[in-house]
């Protein structure tokens, strides 16, 4: 189920939002005010955002610039096309202006979910139980998070980006350089070490082998 988080303080038009989206099998989860909305997304994710711009305390345009990685539509009475075109470049994935007709909304709320789907099957690299996502930087093996360093992280993209080459010592430098300039010749191996020792530790399985004299590689599945 696909869940989205309705920011309004506008009672009835939440409610109504609200009625209408669970018919269509969402789940929806309210928030009044921009502070309201923000601890809230400090504490869940959910996949779509429906952000009202006229709100207590902390405005839409506001609320707007702290959510990262989640398709935002906004559902404003603001007709200004200036304003629409500020907020489309600030991050909005849409605009629907009040009042608004449910069916194009709905159709709208659709077209940012199946793009979204789409967004983030390109953006996770996936190696036996192994899932890396590339926006949000986070590993998982089996659903278990596995916290990583900077370098450690890059290094394991590096891999999963090229899963039966063996990774030369210098490519893995070159490559990961603009991320993590503190990896060294000197220090690789210790990262490396590292990183396979937080995977073993979640997985019980060593995914990564060193090839004497070359680099790295991922080991076959």
């Amino acid at each position: 189920m696909k869940n989205i988080l309705i920011i309004d303080d506008d009672m009835y038009i939440g409610n109504m939002l609200e009625e209408t989206l669970t018919k269509e099998g969402y789940g929806v989860s309210r928030a009044y005010s921009g502070t309201e909305a923000l601890l809230f997304l400090s504490q869940s994710r959910p996949d779509l955002v429906l952000l009202d711009l006229m709100l207590p305390g902390l405005n839409g345009e506001e609320v707007l610039k702290q959510i990262k990685g989640i398709p935002v539509i906004i559902v404003s009475a603001k007709v200004d096309v200036d304003n629409k075109v500020d907020l489309l470049l600030g991050g909005a994935a849409d605009y629907v202006t009040k009042p608004f007709n449910t069916k194009e909304l709905l159709a709208r709320i659709a077209v940012q979910l199946r793009n979204a789907a789409a967004d983030e099957a390109v953006n996770v690299l996936s190696y036996d139980e192994i899932l890396l996502d590339t926006n949000t930087h986070i590993v998982t093996i089996d659903s278990s998070e596995v916290k990583l360093t900077r370098t450690e992280y890059a290094i394991l993209k590096l891999l999963m980006q090229n899963p039966t080459q063996v990774i030369t010592k210098s490519m893995l430098l070159e490559r990961i350089s603009e991320d993590t300039p503190d990896c060294t010749e000197s220090s690789l191996k210790m990262h490396v070490s590292n990183l396979r020792k937080k995977m073993r530790e979640v997985s019980g399985k060593d995914y990564i082998e060193a090839v004497w004299g070359i680099g790295f590689k991922l080991r076959a599945e």
